[in-house]
């Protein structure tokens, strides 16, 4: 193992740290660039002539510092700048040093373009026209560094004021706090010696600039910091604390094209914070909430991905880590899931979906009901989660990450999935109002301030009297998780643990790891009744339980640990009969688990894929409330992205497919009728998508048609909102070149952000590689750096373009890599590019493209990228002939 890093190579000196930041920000839209000015009040620790701190991307003007706090006390200017883009620092050495136990203010002039990187202060364009400019900050995770010089490290927290100035016309200014005052400048109105005022004073339309001061945030890290500037649209609403009576302001901020669908994010925020408040008896600490919603990422207070509009489920996130996560921050990113897990555990499952004690007026059973959210957290988190973590090339949760490059790369499903699954299990292990109550003390316990794992271990064992690090240190501390297979034996079943990989079941080297698994044994009795252990752990490496084996029994009930369950063929197989039994007591998320775990298992070359396939085929004759299609067809599309090369094998599959949803498509028909259940609405989507994905004749001749007349007269009233997708899809892939003209008009020009979202998913899927090539281009020439992505995702999906994208990203991949690289986007590319190749020539060809170049900014998804490909290539050298002979043997 490699030595840990001296974190002294790589953290600021802590001779001098900040204690307050006085930040006016000067913006020009029209020219995209920015100036500024930072005063900087500064504790001296240690006697110095040197303050070293954060720069990336600025040019440095005049730089200067006083000791004391009076404007009176004589000043010095630093003799030295020394600018080191490696390491993202600028030295300022003075002539004089500064004596330890002096407070200074350090000024600093700044000035820079505005880059359409989407990080630090970028500009952005939308709104109707398309064009219209924005200017917005994007500072997770050490990205502030880009729009002003500061202590750019998570524990040098600081209160920040800032100061805004624009012209009149550009709209309006927003940041993390309220305004204090906005005015038109005029002579006079500033201090005449400050910077703001020369730089004003100095230019011809000096009236035509507006000034915005806001109120002095609590003590925070710079990443959380925000402003933007643009003409938004808002809508208003507010809400009463349960805890102090304070009535808040709550507002959603968008372009003018956007906003409309903001009514209902805005009703969620209203009837969830006071939720917040009750659950962790703890007041949301601003005096406002903001959220500012654009087509790629905002920011007020922190990260909100676009689809906050289609998804409550993240808009909840966002409101955890705007409202309770960021009260405490981890003391560096080796701990980014104690933001970012709980933020996704807290909106995609615990709050919405469970009813909490002592919480009686806005009870979340009563605010969805139908949204099973528990259920869809393993689909959209859990085993993403597992997915990634079953590589070589993965790494543990709380996971070293010495300087920016390393940083930004562990921003991935191990952070903010696992993260958040590992925390699910801790909460179905100890109970969840334990759990919370846990999480509340250790919020209350460090508000304001920096934390490591060991503090919320402490927050929860308080409320829990529970050892929690000896159980949970090793799923954070350590990568990977295990596979617990299961013997039958005559007196019960023998458990054992070994670490699940994806390629082959793990070699002594790679198997140390002994995790404590909450087993969660559900029995049945022979009078049906059942029990769940959830008492019972596995702390060695195999243990022997004792059974009734006449009876029905599964592991990991609930599907809570985060783990796979290996059972011989022939228990699965009765298993498969058992979970869709409605006299037994098996839930949703025990039917879900075991289907991925089984796709999960043969993947890896744990058990064979005639196995999984008899358990599907078992699963769809019962009763369609108790299958879990989701699941179901989840699986299949990892043989359809595995065997996409093999014509024989995808007809037969699609084949199967058919038989399985093509029923339903057509019992429950294209359009939604006011009848439908929840149940309804999915099953829909999920068989009409398949059918269609499969190439049923009646779905795509329905789908088509609806297309046809949508281009024909512009009325898209014939195509249902849910079925949007693949209705766009179709009419592209079963079109040509009009279809494809059409969806792209309206990727220019949606009448909704989900329209635009649809066709940017569809325009990719043309049979005519010509088209293909110009949906390339377009994505890099003339469409938003925030939305290339989307282009290059359909592309991707469709099996036709699969290699012309691949090819035609190595051949792009320098200007891509200039445009892109040390953002989160450029991090993707390499997965929506390369990510669905599957032979071992493809594993050794990207290999051999990557290894003469300088990959330290995109080295770890560069390596899980490589290592889907290998193990798609190991699974089909391994199950081809297998696959062949299931489905001859189904034929006959």
């Amino acid at each position: 193992m490699a030595e840990p890093t001296n974190p002294q190579k790589y953290r600021l000196p802590a001779d001098v740290i900040p204690k307050h930041y006085d930040l006016t920000v000067w913006t020009d839209l029209v020219n995209t660039k920015f100036e500024g000015v930072v005063h900087i009040t500064v504790d001296v620790k240690k006697q110095t002539n040197k303050i070293t701190l954060n720069v990336l991307d600025l040019e440095i003007g005049d730089v200067s510092i006083r000791v004391g706090s009076s404007s009176t006390q004589q000043g010095q200017k630093a003799a030295e700048t020394l600018l080191d883009r490696t390491a993202q620092r600028v030295i300022f050495i003075f002539p004089k040093s500064l004596n330890a136990g002096t407070e200074a203010r350090l000024t600093i002039q700044f000035s820079a373009k505005l880059s359409r990187k989407m990080s630090g202060y970028y500009l952005s364009t939308g709104g109707k026209d398309g064009n219209t400019s924005y200017s917005l900050t994007q500072f997770q995770p050490t990205a502030a560094r880009k729009a002003f010089p500061c202590w750019d490290e998570p524990a040098l927290k600081a209160t920040f004021a800032i100061t805004m100035a624009s012209h009149v016309n550009s709209g309006v200014n927003i940041s993390n706090m309220p305004f204090l005052l906005e005015q038109v400048y005029a002579p006079g109105v500033l201090e005449a010696d400050s910077w703001l005022a020369k730089k004003l004073g100095a230019m011809k339309n000096a009236t035509d600039w507006k000034i915005t001061r806001f109120e002095t945030t609590p003590p925070v890290s710079t990443y959380l910091v925000a402003y933007a500037n643009g003409p938004f649209s808002h809508l208003e609403d507010r809400y009463k604390s349960p805890i102090s009576g304070i009535t808040r302001p709550l507002r959603i901020y968008a372009t003018e094209d956007n906003i409309a669908q903001g009514k209902y994010a805005l009703d969620i925020m209203r009837r969830v914070m006071p939720l917040y408040e009750k659950v962790f008896d703890l007041e949301y600490p601003l005096p406002k909430l903001d959220i500012l919603v654009v087509r790629w990422v905002s920011k007020f207070n922190d990260d909100l991905p676009v689809d906050a509009f289609l998804s409550p489920a993240t808009l909840i996130s966002a409101e955890w880590r705007i409202g309770f996560g960021d009260i405490t921050t981890m003391e560096w990113w080796d701990n980014l899931y104690l933001n970012e897990g709980f933020a996704t555990l807290m909106g995609e499952k615990i709050v919405l979906e469970r009813g909490l004690p002592n919480i009686d007026t806005t009870c979340t059973d009563r605010l969805f009901p139908e949204w099973q959210l528990d259920a869809r957290f393993l689909g959209s988190k859990f085993y993403s989660a597992l997915a990634l973590d079953a590589k070589l090339s993965s790494h543990p949760i709380e996971v070293e990450c010495p300087d920016a490059n390393k940083i930004i790369q562990i921003f991935d499903d191990l952070s903010y999935a696992k993260g958040a699954s590992v925390l699910r299990m801790l909460a179905a292990y100890v109970g969840e109002s334990q759990f919370l109550k846990g999480v509340s003390i250790y919020l209350k316990k460090h508000q304001y301030k920096n934390t490591v794992t060991k503090d919320l271990w402490e927050g929860i064992q308080e409320a829990t009297d529970q050892d929690i690090p000896t159980l949970m240190d090793n799923w954070v501390k350590e990568m990977g998780y295990p596979v617990v297979s299961v013997a039958e034996r005559e007196d019960g079943i023998l458990v054992r643990q070994d670490r699940f990989l994806e390629t082959r079941p793990a070699e002594h080297k790679d198997n140390q790891t002994i995790w404590t698994i909450p087993l969660n044994l559900l029995t049945v009795a022979a009078d049906g009744s059942h029990s769940i252990r959830s008492d019972l752990v596995l702390s060695e490496r195999e243990m022997v339980i004792q059974l009734d084996l006449r009876q029905p029994f599964k592991l990991n009930a609930g599907t809570t640990g985060f783990y796979v369950v290996q059972y011989s063929a022939e228990l699965l197989a009765k298993l498969g009969q058992q979970v869709v039994s409605p006299n037994l007591p098996f839930s949703t998320q025990d039917r879900i688990g075991l289907v991925r775990d089984a796709f999960s298992l043969v993947k890896a070359g744990y058990i064979s894929i005639s196995t999984v396939l008899d358990l599907v085929n078992t699963l769809r004759k019962a009763s369609e409330y108790l299958v879990p299609w989701d699941a179901c067809a989840m699986g299949l599309s990892y043989i359809l992205a595995t065997w996409w090369e093999h014509p024989k094998i995808i007809e037969e599959l699609n084949a199967f497919r058919r038989t399985m949803f093509v029923p339903f498509a057509k019992r429950l028909g294209i359009d939604p009728s006011p009848l439908d259940s929840p149940h309804d609405e999915q099953l829909r989507l999920r068989s009409v998508e398949q059918a269609g994905d499969a190439g049923d004749v009646w779905v795509v001749d329905e789908l088509k048609a609806r297309f046809a007349h949508f281009v024909k007269t512009g009325d898209e009233s014939k195509i249902p909102s849910a079925l949007r997708n693949i209705t766009y899809r179709v009419g592209v892939q079963e079109g040509g070149r009009e279809e494809w003209q059409f969806v792209k008009r309206l990727t220019q020009e949606p009448r909704d952000p989900a329209q635009g979202l649809a066709a940017m998913a569809a325009i990719g899927h043309s049979r005519d590689l010509e088209l293909a090539a110009e949906t390339f281009r377009y994505a890099l020439r003339d469409v938003r750096d925030q939305d290339a992505l989307y282009y290059i995702r359909s592309l991707q999906a469709n099996m036709t373009s699969r290699r012309f994208l691949a090819e035609s990203v190595m051949g792009r991949f320098d200007e891509l890599e200039k445009r892109y690289a040390g953002t989160f986007t450029f991090n993707r590319w390499l997965e929506a590019a390369f990510g669905a190749l599957t032979s071992e020539e493809d594993y050794n060809r990207i290999s051999d493209f990557f290894k003469d170049k300088d990959t330290a900014t995109y080295e770890l998804p560069l390596r899980q990228t490589l290592d889907t490909i290998h193990s798609r290539g190991q699974w089909l050298q391994r199950s081809t002939e297998e696959l062949v002979q299931w489905f001859e043997r189904r034929k006959g």
